[in-house]
C-alpha cells in the first residue's frame, strides 16, 4: 500500500511536467506555435477561456523530430547593393566611386561618353614623373595609357633631358564623366602632362595640392620667350612620335611656336590639334586599343602639319573672343553648371562596369566621398591671359597703335 502515494506523485509531475505539453515540432522549437496561437481564435467547443490543450496533452509515444538546419543564405553584392539611380547625373555615380572595376582591362565608349573597366593606376611617383592632384583620384587609365606614360616620362629624361613629367588628369577608377575639369577623360586614354618640368625632389602631398603649372603665354596670341625652352618641343615632339597616340590638344599660340621649331622633320606635327585652355599643359589622346570591340575612335588626323589655313581660323577665332569679352558691361557671370548625361546615357555595358564589386568601390564609413575632394580640388594653372580695353581698341582699329606694338599672331607660320 506504500507505493500508491509514490504512483501518485508521479503521475502528477507527468502531469504538471512541460514535455506534456504535446509532441515536439519544428514550429514549437521556433515560437512559431505561440506566434499562430495568438493570432487564431479560440475553438467553439472550449470550456473556458483557461483551458488550454496543456491540460489534456500525453507524453510523447515516439522519437521526437528534430528541426531541420540549413545554413544562413548570404545575399549577394547585387542583393545587397542598392541599384543606381539612373536618373541622377552620371558623373555624380562616376565620381563617387574610390576604386576600379575588377574587370578585364577595356575602354567602354568613346572619349567623351563612355567609362573605363579593369582600370590601372599610375604610381603617383616614378624615376621620372609625379602625379599631381592627388585629392582628386584621377591617376587611372587603361594599362596601355600607363605604359605610354611610363615610356615617354623615360624617354624624354633620357633622350631629351627633360627632367621629369608633372602628370595631371588621367580617368577616375571607372573612368565616367567628372565633376569637375573634363568632358572627355572617360575611356581611360586621355592624360594631362604640365609643361613644368618635374623638380629635382619629390614634392609633398601639400605642394602636389597647392603649387601651380605656369603659363605659356605671355598674351592670348603668343608663347612667353622667357618661359617657353627648346625642351618644350623636344618633349611635344617625343609624345606625338609613338604610333598608338591619336591627338595632343595644345593652346593655338602653342602650335604656332611648334609650327615655327619644328624644322624640316614635320610628320608629327599632324598629331598637335589646336584647342581652347592647353596653355599651361598638353592633353594626349590615345586610339583605341587594337581589337577592342566598343570603343570608339575619332577620325584619324590628315597627315598635314596644319600650320596654315587651320591654323589662321584658331587666331581668328582668339581674336573674336578678346573683342567679345571686351564688349560685356560686366564680367560674365560663372555659367550654371551642367547636369551632363545619365547613367542611361552611356553605353550599355557601363552599368556593370559602376556596380562591380558591389560597395567595394565606395568610400569606407566617415571617409569623404572622392567626388566632394575633387570639387575642392585647385585649379591646375593659372587663369587664361586677356587682352585690355586699349589693347582691344588696337586689335579692332579704333585707336593707333601705341609706341609698344601689341604682338599678333603671325598668319603664314613655317
Amino acid at each position: 500500500m506504500a507505493a500508491r502515494p509514490l504512483v501518485a506523485f508521479a503521475v502528477l509531475a507527468l502531469a504538471a511536467c512541460p514535455a506534456a505539453a504535446g509532441p515536439f515540432t519544428p514550429e514549437a522549437y521556433s515560437g512559431e506555435a505561440e506566434k499562430t496561437a495568438e493570432a487564431s481564435p479560440a475553438p467553439a467547443d472550449a470550456a473556458s477561456p483557461t483551458k488550454t490543450a496543456t491540460n489534456e496533452a500525453t507524453a510523447p509515444t515516439g522519437p521526437v523530430p528534430l528541426p531541420e538546419r540549413k545554413p544562413p543564405v548570404v545575399p549577394s553584392a547585387a542583393e545587397t547593393t542598392p541599384a543606381p539611380d539612373k536618373d541622377a547625373p552620371a558623373k555624380e555615380l562616376f565620381a563617387s566611386v574610390s576604386g576600379p572595376a575588377n574587370m578585364q582591362a577595356r575602354s567602354i565608349g568613346f572619349y567623351s561618353k563612355g567609362c573605363l573597366a579593369g582600370g590601372k593606376a599610375l604610381p603617383i611617383n616614378g624615376p621620372d614623373w609625379q602625379v599631381m592632384r592627388l585629392s582628386r583620384n584621377r591617376n587611372w587609365g587603361h594599362p596601355e595609357l600607363i605604359a605610354y606614360l611610363e615610356r615617354l616620362a623615360s624617354d624624354a629624361q633620357g633622350l631629351d633631358g627633360w627632367p621629369g613629367l608633372l602628370v595631371g588628369d588621367l580617368s577616375q577608377p571607372r573612368g565616367g564623366p567628372m565633376i569637375t575639369g573634363h568632358t572627355s577623360h572617360q575611356v581611360g586614354l586621355d592624360a594631362d602632362i604640365w609643361l613644368t618640368p618635374m623638380p629635382d625632389r619629390i614634392l609633398t602631398s601639400t605642394e602636389r595640392e597647392e603649387i601651380s603649372a605656369v603659363s605659356m603665354l605671355k598674351d592670348p596670341f603668343t608663347v612667353d620667350p622667357d618661359v617657353w625652352t627648346p625642351g618644350h618641343t623636344k618633349l611635344l615632339k617625343r609624345a606625338a612620335s609613338y604610333p598608338q597616340v591619336a591627338r595632343i590638344f595644345v593652346h593655338p599660340a602653342i602650335k604656332k611656336q611648334l609650327c615655327e621649331d619644328a624644322g624640316a622633320d614635320r610628320a608629327w606635327l599632324g598629331k598637335i590639334r589646336p584647342w581652347w585652355g592647353h596653355f599651361y599643359h598638353f592633353h594626349v589622346r590615345l586610339s583605341c586599343p587594337a581589337g577592342m570591340e566598343g570603343c570608339e575612335n575619332q577620325p584619324k588626323v590628315s597627315g598635314n602639319d596644319d600650320c596654315g589655313a587651320p591654323l589662321n581660323y584658331w587666331f581668328d577665332e582668339l581674336k573674336q573672343a578678346e573683342i567679345n569679352k571686351s564688349r560685356m558691361k560686366e564680367p560674365a557671370k560663372p555659367a550654371p553648371p551642367r547636369r551632363g548625361p545619365s547613367l542611361d546615357d552611356l553605353p550599355d555595358a557601363c552599368t556593370p562596369v559602376l556596380m562591380a564589386g558591389g560597395n567595394d568601390g565606395l568610400p569606407a564609413p566617415g571617409e569623404p566621398s572622392p567626388m566632394l575632394k575633387a570639387m575642392a580640388s585647385k585649379d591646375a594653372g593659372p587663369p587664361a591671359p586677356s587682352l585690355s580695353q586699349s589693347e582691344v581698341d588696337v586689335l579692332t582699329g579704333k585707336a593707333p597703335a601705341p609706341e609698344t606694338p601689341v604682338p599678333m599672331p603671325t598668319r603664314a607660320p613655317r
